[in-house]
């Protein structure tokens, strides 16, 4: 049994990949991490830096639950390496609030009642974050009519297709819906 014990640590550690040094740029702190460079960017959050906000759900890119937020963009950090994030900013559900209150997406969730279960909430807030800057900066969506037009009308059509890459199991979209318009408008109105 020691032999066998033996045969599979040797084979473990000469087929493992070497690890790298990198630095990320996490919710405006800087973290060196020793890791492999296979390791994608929510496991790094996850287990490495104990940044347990943005969630593994599906581990596929296909449920928007690992949302987070790289220079600003929408990103999927189940299907991006650590190592590619290198260099740019990155922004968790943790790193959204300021000096201890809320962003004004996360309280919208609140006062709407965004959520039922939470876990798909910290990937909806980010990725509504993302969305909204994404419509701000003129982006179509699937829906938009005239992809041409500087003017898109931000519509209940427009928020749901552009969150389609969310899912919410428990089926709280009218108040993630609710809540994304209340923070688009006092926005815009401001």
């Amino acid at each position: 049994m020691a032999e066998l014990d033996f045969a599979i640590a040797a084979q473990s550690t000469s087929s493992s990949p070497s690890t790298t040094q990198i630095s990320l740029r996490i919710n405006g702190d800087n973290h060196s991490l020793r890791i492999e460079p296979r390791v994608s960017l929510l496991d790094a959050l996850r287990e490495y830096l104990g940044l347990t906000g943005a969630k593994k759900g599906c581990n596929q890119g296909a449920c928007g639950a690992c949302t987070v937020l790289v220079d600003g963009q929408r990103t999927l950090s189940c299907l991006a390496l650590a190592v590619q994030c290198e260099g740019t900013e990155i922004t968790t559900i943790e790193g959204l609030a300021e000096d201890g209150a809320l962003h004004p997406m996360q309280a919208a969730f609140v006062e709407q009642d965004g959520f039922q279960c939470g876990y798909c909430t910290p990937g909806q807030i980010c990725s509504a974050v993302g969305m909204i800057r994404e419509f701000e900066d003129g982006l179509p969506s699937a829906v938009t009519s005239d992809v041409a037009t500087s003017a898109i009308e931000f519509s209940d059509e427009e928020i749901k297709e552009r969150m389609s890459g969310n899912l919410c199991r428990c089926g709280a979209y009218v108040g993630i819906c609710a809540a994304i318009r209340e923070v688009y408008d006092s926005e815009v109105t401001v």
